[in-house]
């Protein structure tokens, strides 16, 4: 099977995400780092984007998912963002998607959560 892997590195969205009192009061900002390996059905064509699989719709949907609603828990985010993009995107066979919360402590860069999902 020949793929092609589409990686879309920190994406920054601002989210209504967390279990705390202060985190239902206000949104915050989430870094997304994405990877998705994708089967190369065509050849692609410099003049037609419907022989790839366009990463505007990838980024769109994560972003969507991100904010359409609060999350208590970023696993729970990052759940519902694997089987959004495997539910959405038939050519993606494999999906890592990592989900960082840059304000969880003062002491650390971010805390993140980490998952794949193959079909």
């Amino acid at each position: 099977m020949n793929t092609r892997r589409i990686i879309l590195e920190q994406l920054s969205v601002q989210a209504s995400i967390g279990i705390l009192d202060h985190e239902l009061a206000a949104r915050q900002p989430l870094i997304l780092n994405a990877t998705f390996d994708t089967v190369i059905s065509q050849t692609a064509s410099d003049m037609d984007i419907d022989t790839v699989l366009d990463y505007r719709a990838l980024r769109a949907a994560l972003v969507e998912e991100c904010t359409q609603r609060h999350i208590n828990l970023l696993e729970t985010l990052v759940d519902n963002i694997l089987t959004r993009i495997l539910q959405d995107f038939p050519s993606v066979q494999h999906v890592k998607i990592r989900v960082s919360k840059p304000l969880a402590f003062e002491d650390c860069a971010a805390v993140s959560i980490e998952q794949t999902r193959s079909r």
